[in-house]
């Protein structure tokens, strides 16, 4: 059965004008994120506040996966209110995340993936990404909206940009083909929030 996650709405109507005055977000293509049913909404992953980014985005309801360590810690409680998905990051495959997933797209709601699967502290433009977020669309028939943050987390910032690309329907490919596509378009949509930065 659906939750309407109160403690959640509470939090993003608090912090949301909060992240907007801070940061001065520029935030691109947002209705690419359906106003109702099920959508994957998966990006790059530069910053711990990237999943607040993408919280202020929509009015909805965003369940992101985080890793278990944040709902094992002293804040777990905090994690477990707002509904997000714990993903053991030192396990070969994550199986209670993934049905977890799943059964929340299968009752119309929206996922939240980084497929980097970790923080990029490289000076690589993207991490490899693991096939978790196509594996969820392919499974519930739903379609994967791509998105790029760029920029920096800042006192009013001039850069911090949000970009959402159009949703792709991975429905017809295989997971590997799924995967490098959303690879693609995640790159792309950074590549040209960069360039529109210089």
């Amino acid at each position: 059965m659906k939750k309407n996650y109160p403690f959640y709405r509470m939090m993003r109507n608090l912090f949301a004008p909060l992240f907007r005055v801070w940061f001065s977000p520029r935030i691109i293509n947002a209705p690419a994120i359906p106003p109702a049913g099920a959508a994957v909404i998966a990006g790059n992953h530069k910053h711990a506040l990237d999943p607040v980014f993408v919280d202020v985005c929509t009015k909805r309801v965003v369940h992101t996966l985080a890793k278990k360590d944040l709902h094992d810690g002293m804040f777990g409680w905090f994690f477990r209110a707002i509904g997000s998905i714990p993903v053991d990051l030192k396990a070969d495959k994550n199986k209670a995340a993934l049905e977890t997933a799943i059964s929340y797209l299968n009752e119309g709601m929206l996922i939240n993936v980084s497929p980097e699967a970790k923080r990029n502290y490289t000076k690589e433009l993207l991490l490899p990404f693991k096939p978790g977020a196509v594996v969820m669309a392919k499974r519930c028939g739903c379609k994967v909206i791509p998105y790029s943050i760029t920029g920096d987390y800042r006192f009013r910032s001039k850069n911090l940009t949000i970009r959402f690309g159009e949703p792709l329907d991975v429905e017809s490919l295989s997971v590997e083909e799924a995967n490098a596509l959303l690879f693609s378009k995640v790159r792309e949509l950074m590549l040209e929030s960069k360039g529109e930065s210089k």
